[in-house]
């Protein structure tokens, strides 16, 4: 039963390959928004880094490029999380609509926190974190109650 359910034939693996690929590539965007900070700002978190370059320098402290490494962290707290348990959710058969909304919502969520985060806005940041991290709880206690301990 789990082999075919980690199936691309199975529309709700299918899915969710697709969601977790788009949140995948959301938190590979946001490094090359780190690297165009530090370029941009000319500030580099170690001295070799700086090394040839005019007016760079050693710097762990710029808003900017700080903004978003937090971002980043953020995501990686966030994103394998959801990466894991949404796989262990589809195994446990769950109805497709409500999947598919969990997929969405998370993903809308992810894509929606990244603007809120760069622009610095409240309360959106932290209602679109919420709403992520509400899908990803809603799924975990559903692979728990699936589950035996």
């Amino acid at each position: 039963m789990a082999s075919t359910r980690l199936s691309f034939e199975n529309p709700l693996f299918a899915a969710y390959a697709a969601y977790a690929s788009l949140v995948i590539l959301k938190m590979l965007a946001v490094v090359f928004v780190t690297v165009y900070m530090r370029f941009s700002r000319g500030v580099f978190t170690n001295p070799e880094d700086i090394q040839g370059k005019k007016k760079a320098v050693f710097r762990l402290d710029n808003p900017d490029v700080e903004r978003v490494r937090r971002l980043h962290r953020n995501d990686l707290e966030n994103i394998p999380a959801f990466l894991a348990v949404g796989l262990l959710y589809v195994l446990t058969g769950p109805s497709p609509g409500v999947a598919l909304w969990h997929f969405r919502v998370f993903t809308a969520a992810r894509y929606l926190h990244t603007g809120a985060y760069l622009a610095g806005v409240q309360p959106w940041r932290v209602l679109t974190f919420s709403a992520g991290l509400a899908t990803t709880l809603s799924m975990t206690v559903q692979v728990l109650m699936a589950g035996s301990l």
